[in-house]
This record gives structure tokens, C-alpha cells and sequence, in this order.
């Protein structure tokens, strides 16, 4: 099996970060992705990440390293785009989660959608894209930062959908 990334123009914020206690994290200008929600479903879009990639084999969002200069939410939305096709058009943007580590950010843009999409791989970065009920996604093997958070951005989502 290929473990190696396909080869293809970087971006010169796509690059490792080192922090002070050795961590490794990708992003030279931060990270960002989008947590897509259906309220109709009660599902949220997952990516399960391509065994090349970081935390390879584990499901997340879509996202990704940040160019110089770019908005998290613009980067995110870009990413989500790239990686796995998700409109802009048909998104309402509800909050978004900062995990800052001092030397380095990863926001989550948390949005609905006004209406279903079926994803669409337009990278080699996901190996499966899936609409996740949120009771289930706690089943799945999770990038180890995304289950950390994924408590509380489902909180997040909760409260919205009571308002």
C-alpha cells in the first residue's frame, strides 16, 4: 500500500510546524476546517483521511493548512471545497472553535446546510467522505484532535438546534 502523498504544487504554508515540546503539527500559518451540518438528518460530513496524510485512517473533517495571509474561514471553506466539494453557497455559517496552542491555531468552522449535498472527492486526500448521524460519530475512529473536541463542537450544535 502507498503511504506517500501524490505529488502536486504546495503551498508554502503547506508545511510541518514544531512546537516547543517536539509536537508536530501541519500548517506553517495555522489550520482550519468545516464541520458541515444537516439539521434535517441530524448529520454532520466526515472525511476519513487518506493513510498518507497526518492521523492517516482516522475520520475528521475537511481541512487543512492555511495560505500567508488568509482568513481561517476562508480557508476552511477553500479546503472543504477542495477536498471534498462542499458549496459555499448552500452553507450558513453558525460558530467556530479555536484550538490555539500557542504556536500554532486549528479553527473548526462549524456550519448548516441549506440543503443536502452529496460530497465529492475532488483530491486524493480522503479515502470516503459520509453524512455521520452525530449519535454515531463517537463509533468511528476520530483524528485524535477532532475527538477531543468533538464533545463539545456537538454541544455547539445542540444549542443551535434548540434555538
Amino acid at each position: 500500500m502507498n503511504y506517500l502523498p501524490p505529488p502536486h504544487q504546495r503551498d508554502f504554508g503547506d508545511n510541518w510546524v514544531h512546537g516547543p515540546n517536539g509536537e508536530r503539527v501541519w500548517g506553517m500559518f495555522g489550520a482550519a476546517g468545516v464541520l458541515v451540518w444537516n439539521r434535517t438528518t441530524d448529520s454532520v460530513l466526515l472525511q476519513l483521511r487518506a493513510e498518507w496524510s497526518h492521523h492517516g485512517g482516522t475520520w475528521g473533517i475537511p481541512g487543512g493548512a492555511l495560505k500567508f495571509g488568509e482568513d481561517a474561514t476562508a480557508g476552511a471553506m477553500r479546503e472543504a471545497h477542495e477536498e471534498a466539494g462542499v458549496p459555499e453557497s448552500l452553507l450558513i455559517p453558525i460558530d467556530t472553535y479555536v484550538i490555539d496552542l500557542g504556536f500554532w491555531a486549528y479553527t473548526t468552522v462549524i456550519v448548516e446546510t441549506r440543503e443536502h449535498f452529496e460530497p465529492a472527492f475532488n483530491d486524493l486526500e480522503s479515502t470516503d467522505l459520509q453524512w455521520i448521524a452525530r449519535d454515531d460519530v463517537d463509533s468511528f475512529e476520530l483524528h485524535p484532535r477532532f475527538g477531543q473536541s468533538w464533545s463539545l463542537l456537538n454541544d455547539m450544535l445542540e444549542n443551535h438546534r434548540a434555538q
